[in-house]
């Protein structure tokens, strides 16, 4: 099939490049030409694993193609992917206004039977505006609006697209139900389902599924903090409930809060449309404000732990809001550095991949290392923000020999409490008992 993507950003990009992979010949339309002729160039501006390999195999087999002319890029096209940024409004409400300025675009240019699909999460109710938008310039015969969202996962996103666990399609019409059926049965051969439904469904469909895991991050949250309290430890209560085969064991480790470009925009929009409905979505706002708090969680211990940062250094480990992504949208690391810096500390950090995000938001403000041991050289304590595999075994002889004190804040939960204690480290972690060593106290 010939396929066009509208929007080369997370989704864009992973999505088209996966059709590309199945046989079908994709173009990618962004209105960025620098960006553009980068992607042309072989150069991915996304760090996703797998994607390196299967995003240059098929432009080489030019199956996978880019172009900053909308026009163009439409002209052969069976299905139109609409994978646009809809960042929250102030209020928390989804901007459409990329989704709908292309969709009036386009509806001067197509001239035959095409798909429109929002890939987009966005609002219910939006396939509606964007099939309004192209219905004033075009016979409704030609065109048919479906809802397709996304569930991919930052960092495992090309398996996710490349075996789903489900793909949802909302359209009631029976000819854009077949092409859409005809495009993803092979990404469904091991028999995972298809679930058609109406489009409004489709649409609330993914905001209700982040909307639950994030409220299931934030229950944890507050059962770690509770765990505090009472002198009960999280991860035995985890997994005590994990086992339950109606709760699972995902989403359950506590931690320093979710980010990422989903989960805070899906939940906040989710929220503003039960407000539009007159509905009060009490829960949301519950999770919400626990994330809010949760995120200071790491920067607040610190701040309680030596009062003034004056002359104090303090490493972090990790900056993406999760591991295998540069993604620091929302990261819970954004929120420490901000409170530390307010406070008076220095800051020495390491991540693999996220550290020219961050460089492009704070400058020299945090000085940014190559190694994590680099990091820790002269530093008065380690705080762990993300969970990258590299830093679940350090080699905690060498750790202790650059660090000023043996002192970590773990938002994470990566060491085990007794082997902590042997090191002789004073270890801060979340929803477990704090370990205070004599030979660290300031």
């Amino acid at each position: 099939m010939n396929i066009s993507i509208v929007g080369t950003g997370y989704v864009g990009l992973v999505s088209g490049t996966c059709f590309a992979e199945t046989g079908n010949k994709v173009t990618c339309i962004d209105i960025d030409s620098e960006k553009v002729e980068m992607m042309r160039q072989g150069e991915i501006p996304i760090y996703e694993p797998g994607l390196e390999v299967l995003f240059n195999r098929n432009i080489k087999q030019e199956r996978l193609s880019f172009t900053t002319d909308l026009e163009v890029g439409i002209r052969d096209a069976e299905v139109i992917f609409l994978a646009l940024p809809t960042p929250p409004d102030d209020d928390g409400a989804a901007d459409l206004s990329y989704v709908l300025d292309v969709a009036e675009k386009l509806g001067s240019l197509i001239s035959r039977y095409v798909v429109i699909v929002d890939k987009s999460t966005v609002p219910v109710g939006t396939a509606d505006k964007v099939h309004s938008k192209l219905s004033s310039k075009l016979d409704a015969s030609l065109f048919d609006v479906v809802s397709n969202p996304e569930f991919l996962r930052e960092g495992v996103a090309v398996q996710d697209f490349m075996k789903p666990e489900r793909v949802v399609i909302g359209s009631q019409s029976e000819r854009a139900k077949e092409v859409m059926l005809r495009l993803y049965e092979p990404f469904v051969r091991q028999g995972n389902p298809i679930l058609f439904m109406d489009e409004k469904s489709a649409e609330l469909t993914k905001y209700a599924a982040n909307a639950f895991l994030a409220t299931k991050i934030s229950f944890m949250n507050e059962i770690a903090n509770l765990c505090e309290r009472l002198d009960a430890d999280v991860d035995l209560v985890r997994k005590g409930i994990g086992t339950d085969s109606r709760i699972g064991k995902r989403f359950l480790f506590p931690g320093v809060g979710y980010g990422g470009s989903c989960f805070p925009k899906d939940v906040k929009a989710l929220y503003q449309t039960s407000k539009e409905s007159n509905y009060d979505f009490k829960i949301l706002e519950s999770v919400m404000e626990v994330n809010k708090i949760q995120k200071l969680k790491i920067a607040e211990r610190i701040i309680e732990y030596f009062g003034n940062g004056s002359g104090i250094t303090i490493a972090l480990w990790g900056l993406s809001f999760k591991p295998n992504t540069d993604d620091i949208r929302e990261a819970p690391s954004l929120y420490t550095i901000d409170k530390l810096l307010q406070a008076g500390f220095s800051i020495k950090a390491y991540d693999p991949e996220a550290m020219k995000n961050i460089s492009r938001l704070y400058g020299n403000k945090v000085e940014l290392c190559q190694t994590p041991y680099e990091a820790t050289q002269a530093a008065d304590a380690l705080a762990i923000m993300t969970e990258w595999n590299v830093f679940r075994t350090p080699d905690f002889n060498q750790l202790s020999s650059k660090l000023n004190n043996k002192i970590i804040f773990d938002g994470r939960n990566l060491y085990d409490l007794a082997h902590m204690q042997k090191l002789g480290y004073s270890y801060f972690s979340i929803g477990r008992r704090s370990i205070k060593s004599t030979n660290t106290a300031i």
